[in-house]
Order: C-alpha cells, then sequence, then structure tokens
C-alpha cells in the first residue's frame, strides 16, 4: 500500500494533495479540495496559501486529542484524519490490552461529529476490538461516566466543547489496563477513566503516524454495540447518590447555549428537588451554528444576554449556564447594582463556594464521600490560592496541578477539583473529568440551602472572604490570528519581565517550563508581587489564545478595616449606608488594582 503524505515537504505540492483526494472518504471534503486544487493550479495564490497551510502537516494529536476546524485536508478535522485517529488508537489498544478491548464512543451536536463517532466504531470493530457507542447528542460527562462504569479500555469523545461552530474535536480517554502496559500501578489507578497525558499521547501519536492512508484501514459495516438510554438513568441515579437535594424553593433559569446538556441538567434538577426551572427556549435544542451566541461560552461576554432576559422576566433567584457538550457551568445571581439585573460570579467565586460547602458536608458527615481516607481537595495552578485556604480552614489539604482535568482528575483521594475556566468535579468516583451537570445540581442545592437558612450566595462567599482574607481574580486574555505573536511574547516575558504589579515590586519570576513546586514542566510564567499578587502567563491548549491569569489579595484585617472606615464616612456625612457584605467595602480597591495589572500587561506585551 502506497503512503498518502500528510504534508508538504517542498511547498506546495499538487500531487500530494491529488493523493489525499483519492483517499478521502468523505464526496463533501474531497470535492472541496478538487475546487481549491483547480484555484491553486490556475495561478490563485490565495488558494495556494490556503492549501500549504491545510498540508503544513497533520493535526496534531496531544492531551487534548484533536480539535479544529471541520475542513478538507490533513490539518483539518475530517473523516480522513478522524479515521487515522481511530486506526492509531485500536494499535495503541491492541498493543497494550490485546483483542477484545472495549472503547465508549459518544459525540454531540456538532456538524460531522456522528458521522466522525461511526467511523471510530466501524475502525474500532475492524481491528478487533469492541466498540459501544452512546446514544447521539449526549454531554461529555456521561462518556466519561460511562468509561468507568463499564471499565471500558478507552473512551472518545467527539466534541469541540465550547469552541466556535466551525470547530470540531476528539477527546480520548483511557481506562485502567493500557494505563498499566504503559506505566505503574500507582498511575493506572489514579488516571484509569480520565483523559490522557504523556506518554500515552506520544504513545498514540506515534502510531497515528504509522497509518499509511484511510484505505489501508479496515473499517467494519455492522458489530458494534449501542447502549440505549438507560446509561442516562443510571448516570442521574448516580447523581442522586450525592445526597444533594432542594431544600427550599428556588427559580432557576437554565440554558444549554444550543449543546447537547438541556435534556440531561433538566433531568438532574428535577429529580433532586428543584421544580421552578424556567429553560431559555432560543437556546435549549442542539444547534451546531449556535445562532444566538457569537461563542458557545459562558465565559464569553454576551453568551448569557438571553438568559439574564428571561430571569428578569420571571424573577429567577439564580440562572444556571451549560457549555454545548455540558462539562462546565456557569451561576448568576440577583444583584441589584448591575445593568442587567444579575452577576455572573467568577469560576474561582464558584469553585470556592464548592469547596467550602464539601468541606463542611465532609465534617458533617453528610458528603457521599464521608469517610474517606485523607480527603484531598485541588485545583489548576492558574486557578485561586482562595480554595486552599478554604481547605485549610477546615483542616483538608489541597494541592496544584497544571492546567486541565486530565491533571486535577488525577490527584490521589480527590475529593472536589476544579479550574477557573468554570469546570468542577463534584463526584471524581464517577466522572473523572469536570461534569457542569453534578456540578451545576450540587450548586443549586447549596444556593437553596443557603436560602433555607436565611442566607445567600453573596453573604456566604462574604463569610468565607472574612474568615480566610479576599483572593480577587480577573481573567486577561488575547486571542491571535498570527500565533507567532504568542511564542513572541512568552519569550519577552521571559527575557525581561515586568518589574512591578500594580505598584508592588515582582518579588518572584518562575518560568513553569522548568518545573515549579513538584509540576510538570508546562510552557508558562508566574510573577509574584511583594503584596502576593500574583499573574500567571500561559498559551492557551485549546485556542490561538495567550492567557492571563490575575489575582490580587487581601487579609481578613483589611477587610474589616475598609468596612469600618466606610462606615466611619456615612456617619461623618450623616448618611446611613444599605446593609452590605464586609467584603462588598475592600472589592473597589481590589478591582482598581486588577484593572492596574490588566492595563499594565497589555501596555508590556503590545498584542
Amino acid at each position: 500500500m502506497t503512503r498518502v503524505a500528510d504534508r508538504f515537504t517542498n511547498g506546495f505540492d499538487a500531487e500530494v494533495v491529488r493523493a489525499w483526494i483519492a483517499d478521502d472518504p468523505d464526496p463533501q471534503t474531497a470535492i472541496s479540495l478538487e475546487h481549491i486544487l483547480a484555484e491553486a493550479e490556475s495561478g490563485d495564490e490565495a488558494a495556494v496559501a490556503d492549501l500549504e497551510d491545510r498540508f503544513s502537516g497533520p493535526l496534531v494529536f496531544g492531551t487534548a486529542g484533536l480539535r479544529g476546524e471541520i475542513a478538507a485536508g490533513p490539518n483539518r478535522m475530517n473523516r480522513a484524519v478522524v479515521i487515522r485517529a481511530a486506526a492509531g488508537l485500536a494499535a495503541f489498544l491492541a498493543d497494550t490490552v490485546g483483542e477484545g478491548f472495549e472503547v465508549v464512543i459518544g459525540c454531540d451536536a456538532r456538524y460531522k461529529s456522528a458521522e466522525f463517532a461511526a467511523d471510530t466504531a466501524a475502525v474500532i470493530t475492524a481491528a478487533g476490538g469492541v466498540a459501544i457507542q452512546l446514544p447521539e447528542q449526549l454531554p461529555t460527562p456521561l462518556l466519561a461516566y460511562a468509561l468507568l462504569k463499564r471499565g471500558a479500555d478507552a473512551g472518545v469523545m467527539v466534541t469541540a466543547s465550547h469552541n466556535p461552530p466551525a470547530d470540531n474535536g476528539y477527546k480520548v480517554y483511557l481506562g485502567q489496563r493500557p494505563l498499566q502496559a504503559i506505566g505503574s500501578e500507582a498511575d493506572a489507578e489514579a488516571g484509569a477513566g480520565a483523559q490522557i497525558v504523556s506518554p500515552a499521547d506520544a504513545l498514540i501519536a506515534e502510531k497515528i503516524s504509522a497509518v499509511e492512508s484511510v484505505a489501508s484501514v479496515s473499517r467494519a459495516e455492522s458489530g458494534w454495540e449501542h447502549l440505549d438510554e438507560s446509561i442516562v438513568e443510571d448516570y442521574l441515579s448516580r447523581i442522586d447518590d450525592l445526597g444533594v437535594r432542594a431544600e427550599s424553593d428556588l427559580s432557576i433559569v437554565l440554558t444549554s447555549l444550543h449543546g447537547v446538556g438541556a435534556g440531561v441538567a433538566e433531568a438532574a434538577l428535577t429529580r433532586t428537588g428543584f421544580t421552578s426551572l424556567q429553560p431559555v427556549a432560543s437556546q435549549q435544542a442542539p444547534d451546531p451554528d449556535f445562532p444566538t451566541v457569537s461563542f458557545p461560552n459562558p465565559e464569553e461576554a454576551g453568551a448569557l444576554d438571553e438568559s439574564f432576559a428571561l430571569a428578569r422576566e420571571v424573577g429567577a433567584e439564580l440562572i444556571i449556564a451549560n457549555d454545548p457538550d455540558a462539562d462546565r457551568f456557569s451561576a448568576a445571581i440577583p444583584d441589584a447594582t448591575a445593568a442587567v439585573g444579575y452577576r455572573q460570579l467568577s469560576g474561582d467565586e464558584v469553585g470556592l463556594l464548592l469547596v467550602e460547602d464539601a468541606a463542611t458536608r465532609l465534617e458533617a458527615g453528610t458528603h457521599h464521600a464521608s469517610g474517606a481516607d485523607a480527603p484531598v481537595f485541588a485545583n489548576s495552578i492558574v486557578s485561586s490560592r482562595a480554595l486552599a485556604a478554604a481547605a485549610a480552614s477546615h483542616g483538608y489539604a489541597a494541592v496544584n496541578t497544571l492546567t486541565g482535568f486530565k491533571w486535577i482528575s488525577r490527584v490521589a483521594g480527590l475529593v472536589f477539583g476544579y479550574e477557573e475556566a468554570l469546570g468542577y468535579c463534584v463526584d471524581p468516583a464517577a466522572v473523572r473529568d469536570k461534569d457542569g451537570i453534578s456540578a451545576a445540581v450540587t450548586f443549586a442545592a447549596l444556593a437553596s440551602r443557603l436560602k433555607a437558612a436565611g442566607s445567600s450566595i453573596e453573604a456566604e462567599l462574604d463569610r468565607i472572604r472574612n474568615r480566610d482574607g479576599y483572593f480577587a481574580t480577573a481573567p486577561l486574555s488575547f486571542r491571535l490570528d498570527d500565533v507567532s505573536l504568542i511564542a513572541t511574547a512568552m519569550a519577552k516575558l521571559r527575557e525581561n519581565p515586568p518589574a512591578t504589579l500594580a505598584g508592588s515590586p515582582v518579588a518572584e519570576v518562575h518560568d513553569l517550563s522548568a518545573g515549579y513546586e513538584g509540576l510538570p514542566p508546562t510552557d508558562g510564567i508566574l510573577l509574584l508581587s511583594e503584596s502576593n499578587s500574583r499573574v500567571i502567563v500561559r498559551p492557551s491548549g485549546t485556542e490561538p489564545k495567550l492567557k492571563c491569569y490575575l489575582e490580587v489579595v487581601a487579609e481578613p484585617s483589611e477587610i474589616q478595616a475598609a468596612a469600618d472606615a466606610d462606615a466611619r464616612a456615612a456617619a461623618s456625612a450623616g448618611v446611613r449606608l444599605p446593609t452590605a457584605s464586609a467584603s462588598a467595602s475592600l472589592k473597589p480597591a481590589l478591582t482598581e488594582r486588577l484593572n492596574s495589572i490588566s492595563t499594565e500587561l497589555k501596555a508590556f506585551l503590545a498584542l
């Protein structure tokens, strides 16, 4: 079998394109490449540049699997690329596990997701494996749950999560047997059910690169297993077993942002006692075009506008938003001072509330992990240091990991983990990944419990901050068409980092590529000022972005001092201040400090 090249080696090469077209199993992408090739051969420079990009090399398979624009060519997401990836995964599993290896396969509702999932099942079956397909259009946490539930050797989720509509992706998880074959028993136990990390990614990538052509890959026409909806019922029953339930009537607005989480999320909330649910109708049905949002990501400005409008209309007490594959969760609460009437909580605020909730219930013996030996809390290094402070207040251990749940979920003894990008794992024994549905149910239960006790989410944040200090965070991202600018910015930071952060001298500079506090090397820079302000800068692993994570800290004494100063100023002016949280008095100063650091970084990076 002649190898079909997956890249140009000496500039534009029409024969390489023709060979790829002949090997493409999808007429749609084959025809599109034929048109571009014809334009390139007629002298169209833009078409030549397009092909040079598409054939710059294969889409890189790494710890995030595959992710990219749906289009023709080796550097895009398409059936040819997916079949090669499935063949590489199958070869890796055949080597490490042997014939009869099991792979669970799920997909979201994006363009080509169902075809990519079916191609994967066909390849796995023909390679001597057992392919197990989930019902179509289910959330990513269902795939992670099914992998552990079945004790399978691998899982594949076809999704691009919250990426733009033009993208799709291929997420790979491994079970215990292949991990045992390539590592230690401890590594296998810690990583079973989680997304891949090194060396598994490199080993699978080697097998993918060894695939000569799509034509050389056998594909079965049938013979794989189809799971029925009982897997969803099993997952919902597991959420029931968490023991979190509505303790007061709570009006909730719910959106899935045109993704696949609506049905499962509504069912999970309803069966745990939440009956006042108001879905955002225009965003509940899966739609791969994501017509009402610029980016289908709850973090993006404007993503929750329709939720805010409905919440104002019905007087909702909580807004719950999932991203399109429902592995992320965001919350918003009423706020009379906000222009839209609601305040979206940051990922760090939700993470802090959930760690406090878990620690409190562990102490009370009402948490599902009560009785576990040495419970541990974890978050990614770019997330707030408030988690460690809260865990310590309850006498529990906390650890930092590299960014991504492939690392967080591997922490031994984990009972709760989160990352600031709206990812939370409240039940690592069942879903060793972020899960926006079980997290949403747990958060709603907390909100209802606080309401029943005459408190609120805002008051609970205030209570924790008065005890541990106020850790205020803010993101700063640069989306760049020219990705070379990301490497240039990182080099600039390494060679000549900023000397101050908001007027405080930078006391420590750590290049994370050399490792940091026991963490494996990663591309990033950490700056720490004398006032304990912290900045971490890193390239995004899934998008063309440079991401900056800002954090400033105030001690409990500073919070009280600011509240006392506000009270004295009000008394001197003869006015009566409305009842407010103590930490609210310090928020403007911390926000100003964050804004100052953001402005300094923008000027320094000049992006």
